[in-house]
């Protein structure tokens, strides 16, 4: 058996007008998303923007308040959870500690009475590369080992649609690494459908090929990694993807390929084509590793953006790069990293620096300044169960 036809083709999953919401609080405003079949997705934002909340709808674990959930152009939102072709990878693993590897990987197939289970369940591990391992017992195995097993134990059940919950977090940062690459390289080997709810960045990035970026209840972009990365379009997008140097200031000057924003004083030039907004009062960015540190002041130049001068007030080393913090008068604190190229900081805290930039890098905000949430931020997703207790308590105190 090929590792082609071991799992069935992913089915996309349709999300259309779906809102939840919990006594007291909305944990999804209204949501449409697409997931094309055989894609790699990330669900990534903070706690309580409603991410797992989205996963368990789509596991059938919750029912929407409104809206409907199509897997494969097959409307399931009334369809009960073990009905659906779908199976969830949580952060714990899970794993039966009396059986053997092998028997909790087939132990699905052999409730569903299916003739071929140990086969599968070899192939399944073959996969995930323990097929050597087969006889142990979980917890004979590492904690990256038995994340590989669970994931033996979804797949060879050949779900449409894969769901992983967090499936990493529990693992240290090396073998979590490890584990992103390994992933990512056997959704592509088996063609499912991946949806990954996770709030760590990096992880979206290393292994998605679309990412969606969700903040309280609804999506605030969507693209693939380097684009969301390159071209945030929200403060929200800007500084949950990384970090930014954030500006705000008016156009003061446009032509065909750029607009001039002045700053506090400070003209800075942006794209037009990496600028959402043209007029008005407008939000721009950069990234602190696009921009330059100087202990003196460079030479003007009409290809480059200029701050200064400033501050340093902290130095930090993170082994490949230095963190600077330069406090900029009337600017408040920017952010530089610098490549680790030379031996010792490119200045030390308390001395007088310059921060600049190529136009090509900065970037322009569809926000505007000092714009609001779309609605008061949820209480974390704990808080769930208590509400549901508090409802069931109050409706058998009426009866």
């Amino acid at each position: 058996m090929s590792i082609r036809e071991f799992a069935e083709r992913g089915a996309d999953l349709e999300l259309v007008g779906i809102q939840k919401r919990f006594p007291g609080f909305t944990a999804i405003e209204e949501l449409d998303l697409t997931i094309p079949a055989g894609s790699f997705f990330a669900l990534l934002g903070p706690s309580g923007c409603g991410k797992t909340t989205t996963l368990r709808l789509v596991a059938g674990l919750e029912e929407p308040t409104q809206g409907r959930i199509l897997i494969g152009g097959t409307d399931v939102t009334s369809t009960k959870a073990h009905q659906r072709p779908v199976n969830t990878v949580f952060q714990s693993y899970a794993l039966f500690p009396h059986m053997s590897i092998l028997e909790n990987v087939g132990f699905g197939l052999k409730r569903r009475r299916i003739a071929d289970a140990e086969a599968r369940a070899h192939e399944a591990l073959r996969l995930v590369e323990l097929d050597h391992l087969a006889q142990r017992r979980p917890a004979q195995l590492s904690g990256g080992q038995q994340q590989r097993v669970a994931l033996a134990r979804a797949i060879v059940n050949r779900p449409a649609l894969l769901l992983l919950d967090e499936p990493l977090g529990a693992l240290d940062l090396k073998l979590r690494r490890q584990m992103q690459l390994e992933l990512k390289s056997i959704q592509e080997e088996v063609g499912l459908t991946f949806l990954h709810v996770t709030h760590d960045q990096e992880e979206a990035m290393t292994m998605a090929d679309t990412v969606a970026v969700m903040n309280k209840g609804a999506i605030e972009q969507m693209g693939a990694p380097e684009e969301l990365y390159e071209l945030p379009r929200t403060a929200f997008v800007a500084n949950f993807l990384g970090q930014s140097n954030l500006f705000t200031g008016t156009v003061v000057g446009t032509t065909d390929t750029a607009i001039t924003v002045d700053v506090q004083g400070t003209p800075v030039i942006v794209p037009t084509a990496r600028a959402a907004r043209h007029q008005g009062e407008v939000t721009i960015g950069v990234r602190p590793e696009k921009v330059a540190l100087h202990r003196e002041a460079p030479a003007a130049s009409s290809e480059r953006n200029l701050i200064g001068p400033g501050r340093v007030i902290d130095v930090s080393f993170s082994g490949v790069s230095t963190q600077y913090l330069v406090a900029v008068p009337g600017l408040g604190t920017l952010t530089v990293f610098a490549q680790n190229i030379g031996f010792g900081p490119v200045a030390a805290e308390g001395a007088e620096a310059w921060i600049s930039w190529e136009v090509e890098h900065g970037f322009g905000l569809e926000d505007e300044p000092g714009e609001t949430t779309r609605f008061p931020a949820d209480t974390d997703t704990r808080s769930i169960a208590a509400q549901r207790r508090d409802a069931l308590v109050a409706e058998l105190e009426e009866h």
